[in-house]
């Protein structure tokens, strides 16, 4: 296995981990066509969370494509 294969599944632990912990924007009702506000602006540590996991998306795929053109 090369190292492009674990910093992939690091990757991909990773954000997913961070995906789970975000907080959401709106319920099911709002979804639906009750109340909610459509525009959240995010601040603090769920702002920190959301550019991690931006930054951790596009390590996973570019560990991706480098792990296919070795």
């Amino acid at each position: 296995m090369s190292i492009f294969n674990y910093i992939t599944i690091a990757a991909m632990l990773l954000m997913t981990l961070l995906i789970l912990i975000q907080t959401r924007g709106a319920s099911m009702g709002a979804g639906l066509g009750g109340t909610g506000e459509v525009n959240m602006t995010r601040r603090g540590t769920d702002k920190t969370i959301f550019q991690i996991c931006i930054i951790t998306g596009i390590v996973f795929i570019a560990s991706l494509v480098m792990g296919i053109l070795k």
